[in-house]
């Protein structure tokens, strides 16, 4: 397995054959978004690698489509570049392609191809926020990825949420192999204190219930409403227990990192 961090939550995943997209974000630097009810974001860092170099995409796996920090407007347009979209349900009534699937927690797909082993793909539970936010920030989903025949995940991309009961009972002792976790501690002036993604704080405790080989982290760096930005969290998991900061590796942007190789 290679990773592949190219800004924000978006990495690039290359699976035994399979090449796969996550949150897609390829917008240039310097635009505020608006996310609704008066809040907004800043996108401060540009993609590591741009889209045409990563073709081709199998499969994309998006989190969720209603904020430009997942899903921003060359992500959008880039979708048509992958042969399938895999998101929630709302996101596969809004957006347009020819093969996009929208998944509720729990349901799966398998996809088979020649040459390489199949890839059984199922989404995991989310929470964006705190309890009773979704209706304001909608519906977000994980994806745990499993190839032929292993008695574990490949990888879970935990997605944008934070740590719930459902996320909870899912996670724990999953033990995949590597864990892609959305961090940031999102946070908006005009929500205050409330939290939308995990801090280090949180996705320790989630590392600690799910047993993860390896984490990577991500979606930690290049919008301004994430309060944990990567130098901050690069502190807080080194001070974490040894349980959880011996499984950390952090990706580069831009540079292919092989989560089974030594750091």
């Amino acid at each position: 397995m290679r990773i592949t961090r190219i800004g924000g939550p978006t990495a690039f995943i290359e699976l035994a054959g399979w090449r796969i997209l996550t949150d897609p974000t390829f917008d240039p630097p310097g635009r505020t978004y608006s996310f609704g009810l008066g809040t907004s974001s800043t996108k401060v860092v540009g993609p590591a690698i741009p889209l045409d170099a990563l073709e081709p995409v199998d499969i994309v796996l998006l989190s969720h489509h209603g904020h430009a920090d997942n899903l921003d407007d060359a992500g959008r347009e880039g979708l048509a570049k992958a042969a399938t979209v895999l998101t929630t349900r709302a996101g596969a009534k809004a957006l347009r392609h020819p093969d996009i699937r929208g998944l509720a927690a729990g349901e799966r797909v398998t996809f088979e191809a020649n040459g390489k082993p199949s890839l059984t793909i199922t989404a995991t539970p989310g929470r964006h926020g705190a309890p009773l936010t979704l209706p304001i920030v909608g519906p977000v989903i994980g994806f745990s990825l499993a190839l032929d025949g292993a008695e574990r995940p490949a990888l879970w991309m935990t997605g944008d949420t934070r740590l719930s009961g459902p996320v909870r009972a899912y996670a724990t002792d999953l033990a995949p192999e590597v864990a892609l976790v959305h961090i940031g501690a999102v946070r908006f002036g005009l929500s205050g204190p409330l939290r939308y993604t995990m801090d280090v704080e949180e996705a320790a405790e989630l590392i600690r219930i799910t047993k993860p080989d390896v984490v990577v982290p991500i979606h930690v760096e290049g919008w301004s409403h994430f309060s944990e930005q990567e130098d901050a969290a690069h502190r807080a998991f080194e001070a974490a227990p040894a349980t959880v900061s011996e499984r950390v590796r952090w990706a580069p942007l831009g540079e292919a990192l092989d989560p089974g190789s030594a750091s």
